[in-house]
């Protein structure tokens, strides 16, 4: 049986979408730019699939296609029994979906003295709030957790920043980056106004991955290179020359400072050569990338020389995370 990797055709992340899994290993091949399948030779019996962000998740949710990716905003917004998200962080694609209004509300700060706001146009005005945006189940869901009833959602489509300027809505709910765009159209983010911070996410078929022992193994596959590369990043591998008496006299040296300890301690080898003055070893290192300074400022201070660093592209745990709780996300249906 053949697994179908469903990936976006176009939108913010559908580039993106293809770096990262190039990145991971996982190069997409697609003969031509105007079809609408792949391939991904690193994971046997795997096709790929291109569609747009929101029916990536449809075609996941009726079993047409057993995983995909899309954004971790998509599948909040249009949550289904049968979808389950088996990554929320690949990485990419980080946004966040907001509350903005007019920067001429002044008095407007946050989701209190936009209730305010609410009550005042349903008391003086006798209408509703109008809001505009793509997420109504989100937006509904957040507004009733801050005390808001009265508010009616407009369905907006394009460039949705401009609605409260061309008046068919009052503020807006949307997705931003930066927020330069909300800047440009004299919008304003409230204080306690992110409902949610979305990136790409993994999503697959419930039924499809519980019942088909061959599609779960692809997709083990598959989050082996996923979870190998993204652990990767996090590290370096750091090496450096360093005399001493004996290999256990420079490890307890390098194992002084928590920043050089790295995953599992050093290896360290005996460096020979005809032109060496006393005995030199080389010591190997992975390390937090957080600590990668730190760490080299320790092995300076023993005595390191010739430091060199290099990425680590993958970092294969004994089991891949996800896949382990993938299993435990089954194992409870």
């Amino acid at each position: 049986m053949t697994t179908t990797l469903a990936l976006p055709s176009k939108g913010a992340i559908a580039d993106p979408t293809l770096v990262f899994l190039r990145d991971c290993g996982l190069r997409v091949d697609k003969p031509n730019q105007r079809q609408y399948t792949g391939a991904l030779p690193a994971v046997p019996g795997m096709a790929v699939l291109f569609q747009r962000v929101t029916d990536v998740l449809y075609k996941v949710a009726d079993g047409t296609v057993q995983v995909g990716i899309t954004g971790l905003d998509v599948a909040r917004e249009h949550p289904h029994q049968d979808v389950i998200v088996i990554h929320d962080s690949l990485g990419y694609g980080q946004c966040s979906l907001v509350v903005a209004v007019p920067e001429a509300w002044v008095d407007v700060d946050n989701m209190v003295d936009l209730a305010d706001v609410a009550l005042d146009l349903r008391e003086f005005q006798h209408r509703n709030l109008r809001v505009a945006t793509k997420f109504p189940t989100l937006t509904r869901q957040f507004f009733y957790r801050h005390g808001l009833h009265h508010f009616t959602l407009v369905n907006a489509e394009g460039a949705i920043e401009a609605a409260p300027t061309l008046g068919y809505a009052d503020i807006i709910v949307d997705l931003t980056q930066t927020g330069t765009t909300l800047r440009e159209n004299h919008l304003k983010v409230l204080s306690d106004g992110i409902i949610m911070d979305s990136q790409a996410c993994l999503i697959g078929n419930r039924r499809a991955l519980r019942d088909n022992p061959a599609t779960l193994d692809s997709i083990r596959v598959l989050l082996e290179y996923l979870d190998g590369a993204l652990i990767g990043r996090g590290f370096y591998q750091l090496t450096v020359n360093i005399q001493g008496d004996d290999a256990e006299t420079i490890a307890q040296r390098v194992l002084n400072n928590p920043a050089t300890r790295g995953l599992q301690g050093p290896t360290i080898a005996p460096i020979y050569g005809l032109n060496n003055t006393g005995q030199w070893y080389t010591v190997t290192i992975i390390v937090p990338s957080k600590e990668l300074l730190r760490a080299v400022d320790h092995v300076r201070s023993i005595g390191g020389t010739q430091t060199s660093v290099t990425p680590v592209r993958y970092v294969f745990l004994e089991q891949s995370p996800t896949f382990a709780r993938l299993l435990e996300m089954l194992k409870t249906d």
